[in-house]
């Protein structure tokens, strides 16, 4: 009996330590209420992505989505790139910005630094 206690909790305690890998969200995770400002990213290829801010720092490929983050000294901006219809190019249709230390930052601005450098 106590064996079957004692492996019971060890099977709870190693199922909680288990990691999830981080996952492009659905885009209806959270809609963009406000692009302003974000014209020059919103409905794009991951080609004029490129075009406007060089090679992505990280390149994130998951059933049909894809996720582009560009990185510099102001900022990082995460791009998620979904296919309008099936069999079209993927275009982005959310962005987020943070600081090197993680906090939200404004999508807009970091944009525009990034496109600058």
């Amino acid at each position: 009996m106590r064996k079957t206690i004692a492996i019971t909790g060890a099977l709870a305690v190693a199922g909680c330590a288990t990691t999830v890998p981080p996952s492009v969200p659905t885009t209806t995770s959270r809609p963009m209420t406000n692009t302003v400002g974000l014209e020059r990213v919103i409905g794009r290829s991951a080609t004029q992505l490129v075009s406007l801010f060089g090679d992505p720092a990280q390149d994130f490929r998951e059933e049909g989505a894809r996720k582009l983050q560009f990185a510099g000294d102001a900022c990082v901006l995460d791009t998620y790139l979904y296919p309008e219809r099936r069999g079209r190019e993927p275009v982005v249709t959310y962005v987020d910005a943070r600081n090197a230390t993680g906090e939200d930052v404004d999508r807009a601005a970091c944009v525009e630094a990034l496109a600058r450098r």
